[in-house]
C-alpha cells in the first residue's frame, strides 16, 4: 500500500506480494490519466476503482502476477501505468490435479484460545443451537402453498404466546417429485433435506409436511409421528388446522428452552463470499481468514466452500491438508466438479459474474486466489461432501457450488449455526434459520448500505485498520450474534432467501 491513514484525494494502490507486477486502485471513482503516485508511477489512462494498473511494461505472453501467483498472460504489449482490462488477460490452465503436493506444508500450531463461550441452547443429542426455531420440513414442493398459509397464521395468532421461540420457518424447496429419485446423484439433495431437518437451531423438534404421493416419501425424513400427509386430510381447513395443532405441540416444548453458556467448540461457522470484487482478497476475506484462525484456536468448526472458486487455487490448499487422505479428498471433489461442468458443456470461464468483473476481477483465477484467503492459515482437517453433516472439528472444506443460495443451503446441511459473508458489490442475501453476518470490502459500500452491512473491512484498504483489527472485531461479533446479544441487519429486517438444493441428478 502507498500510504497509511489517508484521505480520498491522495492516490492509493494496493499490491499483495513483492512479486506482483500489477496493483489495484483504492480511490473511490478511480483515478484519472496523469495521476502520479508517491513512488513515481504515473497513470497513462483512467483506471476505475478496484481495477488493475500495470506497475511495469509487460510483453505479449508475459505472466500477469497478483497475490504472487500468475492470474493470466498478457494478450498484447501493456505499458506501465495503463489499465489492464479483462480483454488483455489470457486465462491460464488450471492446476493439474494429479501433480499436486499433499500435506507438505508444516503449519505452526498457535496456542489455543481458552475460555471463550457463547450463550446457546443445548440439545438432547449433545449438539447446541444459537436460535430457538420451529422448523417445518417439506418433502415435496406441492405442499408449499398450504404450509406457507398455515405458518403465516401461526406467526400472527399463536407464536406471540411462546416468547422464548424466535421464529417458525417453512423449509420449502423445489425437490420431491418429478425427479429420478434412485439416480446415484439423487443422494445429494435427499441427504441435504434430511440433515437440514435435524439442524441444531431446531432443538430436535421435527415436523414434516408431505403430500402423500411424492417420490421422496416423508418417512425418509422422519418417523411417522412427526409427519402430516395432506392427502389424508378432508380439505384445506383440515390441513391448516392439523399443521397448527402439530406446530403448537412442538412450540410448547421449544418455549421451555433457555440459553446457557456453551463452549465455542460446539459452534459451527460458515464462510462465504458473494458479489466479490478486487478488494475481497485484500480486505474482507483476509479478515474472515484471521477470524477463522481464531475460531479454530478456540475449538470451533469452520466451513469454507465454493468449489469453482477454490479450483484454481487448489495447489495452495492440498499442501495444507492435515494428511494425504484429506488432500486426496480435496482432489476428489475438484475432479467431480470438473466432470460435472464438462457434462453441462460449461467450464470454469463461466465464473466470474458481470458484477465481479465490474468490481475489478478479470477471471476465475484472480477470483479464486482472493476467495481462498478466507480459509485463513489453519490446517485443513477434513472435507465434507455436498449435503453431508460435518463431524470433525477445525477447518473443513464443505464442497458446494459457488452460488450463494446453493452454498448456504449445503452449509446449513453441514450443521452451520451462522454464516459470515464477505461482499464487495453488495447483496441483501440472508438465511431464515441461521444469521448471515455481512462484511463489506470497501468503505463506500458500508456508507451506501449502512443498514445492511454489519462489519466494514474497507478500512484495511485505507490504512485505518489492520487485518488483525477487523479479524478480532469479527470474532467477537460472531460470538455476540451466536449468544443473541447482537442481531445482524438482515435478521433485524426479517429478510431471507429460499433454500436452493443442489440436484445434479436428472429431473424426469
Amino acid at each position: 500500500m502507498t500510504g497509511d491513514k489517508i484521505v480520498n484525494e491522495i492516490p492509493l494502490y494496493i499490491t499483495v506480494h513483492s512479486n506482483d507486477n500489477v496493483a489495484i486502485i483504492v480511490n473511490p471513482g478511480g483515478l484519472k490519466r496523469g495521476t502520479e503516485f508517491p513512488c513515481g508511477l504515473k497513470l497513462i489512462e483512467f483506471v476505475p476503482q478496484g481495477h488493475k494498473v500495470a506497475l511495469r511494461d509487460l510483453e505479449p505472453d508475459e505472466p500477469i502476477i497478483r497475490y504472487g501467483e500468475v492470474i493470466g498472460y498478457a494478450e498484447a504489449s501493456i505499458q506501465k501505468g495503463s489499465w489492464i482490462k479483462e480483454s488483455l488477460i489470457a486465462l491460464p490452465t488450471a492446476p493439474i490435479l494429479d501433480e499436486l503436493s499433499l500435506a507438505t506444508r508444516k503449519v505452526d500450531s498457535p496456542a489455543p484460545l481458552e475460555g471463550y463461550t457463547f450463550e446457546g441452547y443445548r440439545n438432547s443429542d449433545g449438539t447446541a443451537g444459537i436460535k430457538n426455531i420451529l422448523g417445518i420440513t417439506t418433502s415435496v414442493q406441492c405442499v408449499t402453498g398450504v404450509l406457507d398459509y398455515a405458518v403465516e397464521k401461526i406467526k400472527k395468532t399463536i407464536l406471540p404466546q411462546y416468547p422464548n421461540v424466535h421464529d417458525i420457518v417453512a423449509l420449502n424447496h423445489a425437490y420431491g417429485c418429478g425427479v429420478a429419485i434412485n439416480a446415484p446423484e439423487a443422494k445429494i439433495p435427499i441427504r441435504t433435506i434430511q440433515n437440514i431437518a435435524t439442524h441444531p437451531n431446531f432443538g430436535g423438534e421435527v415436523l414434516v409436511v408431505g403430500l402423500g404421493c411424492e417420490k421422496l416419501q416423508p418417512e425418509r425424513l422422519s418417523d411417522q409421528s412427526n409427519i402430516l400427509s395432506l392427502q389424508n386430510q378432508p380439505g384445506f381447513n383440515s390441513m391448516v388446522n392439523e399443521i397448527i395443532k402439530m406446530a403448537e405441540e412442538r412450540l410448547e416444548k421449544l418455549n421451555e428452552r433457555q440459553r446457557e453458556s456453551i463452549p465455542v467448540k460446539d459452534l459451527v461457522v460458515g464462510l462465504q463470499c458473494g458479489g466479490s470484487d478486487a478488494f475481497s482478497g485484500v480486505t474482507a476475506n483476509p479478515a474472515l481468514g484471521y477470524a477463522a484462525d481464531l475460531l479454530v484456536r478456540a475449538g470451533a468448526t469452520v466451513l469454507f466452500s465454493e468449489v469453482t472458486e477454490v479450483r484454481d487455487a487448489i495447489h495452495l490448499l492440498t499442501e495444507r491438508a492435515v494428511n494425504k487422505e484429506v488432500g486426496r479428498s480435496l482432489i476428489k471433489e475438484m475432479r467431480w466438479y470438473d466432470q460435472y461442468l464438462e457434462k453441462g458443456d460449461a467450464d470454469r470461464s463461466a465464473n466470474p459474474s458481470p458484477g465481479n468483473k465490474k468490481g475489478g476481477l478479470s477471471n476465475v483465477v484472480e477470483k479464486s486466489l482472493g476467495s481462498v484467503v478466507k480459509s485463513g492459515t489453519s490446517p485443513i482437517s477434513g472435507v465434507v461432501p455436498p449435503g453431508e453433516k460435518a463431524t470433525e472439528k477445525g477447518l473443513l472444506f464443505a464442497a458446494t457450488p459457488a452460488s450463494d443460495f446453493v452454498c448456504g443451503t449445503l452449509q446449513l446441511a453441514a450443521g452451520m449455526h451462522l454464516q459470515v459473508f464477505a461482499t464487495g458489490r453488495g447483496t441483501p442475501y440472508n438465511l431464515s434459520m441461521a444469521p448471515v453476518i455481512k462484511v463489506s470490502t470497501r468503505n463506500s459500500l458500508k456508507e451506501e448500505w449502512n443498514d445492511l452491512i454489519d462489519i466494514n473491512a474497507g478500512t484495511i484498504a485505507t490504512g485505518e485498520a489492520t487485518i488483525e483489527d477487523v479479524g478480532w472485531e469479527l470474532f467477537h461479533f460472531i460470538l455476540d450474534v451466536a449468544s443473541g446479544k447482537k442481531q445482524t441487519w438482515a435478521d433485524q429486517w426479517g429478510i431471507s432467501n429460499d433454500l436452493s438444493l443442489f440436484n445434479p441428478a436428472p429431473i424426469t
